[in-house]
């Protein structure tokens, strides 16, 4: 900084300064400072800079790995956030589920001298891992944690998925289904929980009669394997008419095993999915589902993450923000088929 410094004729306090607020310099000075760092090629030193300002410029994400569209989405929407605003990211992947994998992987980023986490993580253990550790550093959970408690170091942001059940459900409804079937994810997860709580409430308000099909992850796969294992019920008289699937990988698996078992979609059953991942759009028939702002719950973590950092107090709810999803209609669902349907 010394070099770049004589090199421009100004101080070593202008040239930091210019470095970290650059607002505060006149624009020639920047220039001429901007130039001397080109040519001498200058970067600066990141160890040194968290040693005298106590801050890495690091944000440590807490996740489960890529292997499920919501969360590898959110963390990459959190990277995108946290390089918009000058940050590092450093990612931990949960290597198992239960308490003491979420313990470690917390340790993990605290030992690196991270800034602030973010959890995207939508499980019940981790959140509760969360609750109860007392992290030394800011963290943010992305998730619609019910029992979320927020702290003065724990804040909770999170796409509302009661919410996006209830579009789902709702637009079945009007279109004269009355006989309904939900095929959930996972109860580990968050928003499984939370998505099959709104399907029943939403057919209690409407007096219509809910079925309830567990899937064993959330897989095309599973949904290949609960379609299989349904075809003969969903055939008769009595079966259901539409399908909520927990997410539109589950949704694509029920539709090829409706294609093998003869059942046409949505002349036979309606099938509405959630998250909207971007196959969705291309399959025979397209998939009505749920869009998930992801890319904003990215941006709300980082503002959440900054409101603790700065020492302000809690918004007085639950979560700093709540973001609404979105339907999005395709071909895959249609008015209920004209058949005997007991309710």
């Amino acid at each position: 900084m010394s070099d770049v410094a004589a090199r421009a004729g100004v101080s070593h306090q202008t040239v930091s300064r210019v470095l970290n607020n650059p607002d505060q310099v006149r624009l020639d000075t920047r220039e001429r400072v901007q130039q001397a760092i080109d040519e001498l090629g200058y970067r600066r030193n990141g160890a040194a800079r968290a040693l005298a300002t106590a801050r890495s410029r690091t944000i440590g994400i807490l996740t489960i790995g890529n292997a499920h569209f919501g969360p590898s989405s959110t963390v990459n929407s959190v990277e995108s956030a946290a390089r918009s605003r000058g940050y590092f990211v450093s990612v931990s992947s949960l290597e198992s589920s239960g308490e003491s994998a979420a313990h470690r992987a917390l340790a993990q980023l605290v030992d690196q001298g991270v800034d602030g986490i973010i959890v995207v993580a939508p499980l019940m253990d981790v959140a509760q891992v969360v609750e109860r550790a007392a992290p030394s550093v800011p963290v943010v959970v992305a998730a619609a944690n019910p029992n979320a408690e927020p702290t003065k170091m724990v804040r909770y942001v999170c796409v509302d998925q009661r919410a996006g059940a209830r579009l789902a459900v709702e637009y079945l409804i009007r279109l004269g289904h009355r006989k309904i079937a939900h095929v959930s994810g996972l109860d580990s997860w968050i928003d499984a929980s939370e998505r099959l709580a709104e399907f029943r409430n939403v057919a209690n308000e409407n007096d219509i009669e809910a079925l309830e099909f567990p899937a064993d992850g959330w897989a095309a796969a599973d949904g290949y394997a609960v379609g299989l294992q349904r075809a003969e019920q969903i055939r008769s008289e009595q079966g259901p008419t539409a399908i909520f699937a927990a997410n539109d990988y589950i949704a694509q698996g029920l539709l090829r095993a409706f294609w093998e078992c003869g059942i046409r979609v949505p002349q036979d059953i309606s099938v509405i999915g959630f998250d909207d991942v971007e196959s969705s759009e291309y399959f025979i028939p397209s998939i009505s589902t749920v869009r998930q702002p992801f890319d904003l719950l990215g941006q709300a973590a980082m503002e959440a993450l900054t409101s603790v950092q700065l020492g302000d107090a809690p918004t007085g709810g639950r979560f700093e923000a709540v973001l609404e999803p979105e339907l999005i209609v395709r071909g895959s669902c249609a008015p209920a088929p004209a058949r005997k349907v007991s309710v």
